[in-house]
C-alpha cells in the first residue's frame, strides 16, 4: 500500500509499474499483479469520461444547430469553449492541482456555462441586426457595414449587464468553496477551480472577442451576397 502526494495518481502508478517490471522480469506460474484502490477507480472513471465528454459536446452541437439552424452560429458559440479550457488549465497549474475525475466534472460544467453565455450574447446580437435590417429595408436604403457594426454593438452592450451579473453570481457563490480548507474541500476545490477561472476567461472572450468575430462573419456575408439573412429570436 502507498499514498500519492504532490503529483497525479496516473503518472505515479505508471512509474511504479516501470520500476516493478525492471525488477520482476517474470512471475511464477499462477501469480499475477493487479493495481487496485483509487487507481482502479480512476481508470474506470476515465473510461466513462472518454465516452461522456464527446457525447456532451455532440448534444451541445445538436441543440445549438436546432436553435440557430446554421453551423456558422454553432461554430461562433463553440469558440468560447477552447478559451474557457485555457483559463481552467492555467488555474490548475497556478494552484498546483493534478487532473482528476473531479477536475473533469468541473470542466464539463464550465463548458455548459460558457456555451450558455455565448448563446445569449449571439441571440441579442442577432435580434439587434434583424431590427436594423428591417428598419433599413422599410426605408428603402442599402445596408452598409457600419449599420451592421452599430447593430452588433447595440446588441452586445444590451447584454453586458446581465452577463456580468450572471458571472459574478457564479463566482461569488463559489468563493467559499474555493477558499475552504476544512473537511470535503479536497473533493470540491478541484471541481471549483477550473470552473471559476475558466468562467473568467470565457466571459472576457464572450464580451470582447465574440462580438468582433460575429461582426466579421456578418460583414463578409454582406460583401459576398449583398444582403443578410437574419433569424429573430423571442426575448
Amino acid at each position: 500500500l502507498f499514498n500519492v502526494r504532490d503529483r497525479d495518481l496516473g503518472s505515479t502508478v505508471n512509474d511504479a509499474k516501470k520500476k516493478l517490471e525492471a525488477v520482476v522480469k517474470k512471475l511464477p506460474k499462477g501469480y499475477f499483479l493487479t493495481w487496485s484502490g483509487q487507481y482502479e477507480n480512476q481508470v474506470r472513471a476515465n473510461e466513462r469520461l472518454t465516452m461522456i465528454i464527446p457525447i456532451v459536446l455532440i448534444i451541445i452541437m445538436v441543440i445549438l444547430y436546432f436553435t440557430f439552424h446554421t453551423f456558422r452560429e454553432v461554430l461562433i458559440v463553440l469558440s468560447a469553449v477552447p478559451v474557457a479550457l485555457v483559463g481552467g488549465a492555467y488555474s490548475l497549474h497556478f494552484f498546483n492541482v493534478n487532473f482528476s475525475v473531479a477536475v473533469a466534472v468541473g470542466f464539463i460544467a464550465l463548458f455548459g456555462v460558457a456555451v450558455e453565455t455565448g448563446v445569449l450574447m449571439l441571440v441579442y446580437m442577432n435580434n439587434s441586426v434583424f431590427k436594423k435590417v428591417k428598419r433599413v429595408n422599410s426605408e428603402n436604403k442599402e445596408l452598409t457595414s457600419q449599420d451592421v457594426e452599430d447593430a452588433i454593438y447595440d446588441g452586445a452592450a444590451l447584454r453586458l449587464r446581465p452577463k456580468l451579473m450572471t458571472v459574478l453570481v457564479d463566482i461569488i457563490g463559489l468563493m467559499p468553496v474555493l477558499l475552504a480548507t476544512g473537511t470535503g474541500s479536497d473533493v470540491m476545490k478541484p471541481i471549483t477551480i477550473p470552473f471559476v477561472f475558466g468562467l473568467i476567461t470565457s466571459t472576457l472572450f464572450v464580451l470582447i472577442v465574440l462580438p468582433v468575430l460575429y461582426a466579421l462573419v456578418r460583414e463578409y456575408e454582406l460583401r459576398k451576397h449583398g444582403k443578410l439573412i437574419v433569424q429573430e429570436f423571442e426575448d
